[in-house]
């Protein structure tokens, strides 16, 4: 992303999770965990979005992580339909606390985003986390795959973004999951699945969201 980005190797339940931080030059805020899109169809932590999503979060003065799947890239282990990859995300946060932030904000609010597939990943992990007494800040979900995955409920205060013409996971969709979970859909007209061309205005959505 740039850089001054860290690639690391953290071990997880199934094996090495390949793991991308990027860490603000001062004042650090917190932590912000981002998750990519399905792995079976070409999604890495280096997608557009994911990157995009972790350049707000950056700015804002989180340490950002995003990481491989599993199978995708140098993680190990093989696509799990959610489940391992819930797991695994909820690992890495706990790690990442304690590894990335001072002991002055181990306890902050965790931020957690995803994108797609990740989308729905990130709702179980945060769900797993809560339960674990882990508290976890406003999330950010971008092209939620509703239509493909049962997503995880979520607080009303979750910034959902979708594409008008979003041709991967129809508008139509998610706006009737969120109409049973009561979240509000922030809709960008003209824009597909991967929000061709306004990643800039993706970028600043999540930035406004998050006040400094």
């Amino acid at each position: 992303m740039n850089p001054k980005t860290r690639h690391e190797l953290w071990e997880g339940k199934a094996g090495p999770i390949e793991v991308s931080i990027d860490e603000p030059a001062e004042d650090v805020k917190g932590l912000a965990v981002i998750a990519h899109p399905h792995p079976l169809f070409g999604g890495t932590k280096d997608n557009k979005v994911v990157q995009t999503l972790a350049r707000a979060f950056l700015q804002l003065g989180y340490v950002t992580v995003r990481f491989n799947f599993r199978g995708v890239g140098q993680s190990a282990g093989a696509h799990d339909n959610g489940d391992g990859e819930t797991s695994d995300m909820v690992q890495l946060t706990h790690e990442a606390k304690v590894k990335l932030l001072p002991a002055t904000l181990q306890n902050q609010p965790v931020a957690m985003a995803g994108f797609s597939f990740g989308a729905f990943v990130t709702t179980h992990a945060a769900e797993q986390l809560r339960k674990a007494d882990v508290a976890i800040g406003k999330m950010v979900l971008v092209g939620t795959a509703t239509s493909r995955f049962t997503v995880a409920p979520v607080p009303e205060d979750t910034l959902v973004i979708h594409g008008e013409v979003d041709d991967t996971v129809p508008l139509t969709d998610v706006l009737r999951w969120a109409g049973q979970t009561n979240v509000p859909v922030v809709v960008m007209p003209g824009v597909e699945h991967f929000f061709h061309g306004k990643l800039p205005q993706l970028k600043e959505l999540v930035v406004r969201y998050y006040p400094s």
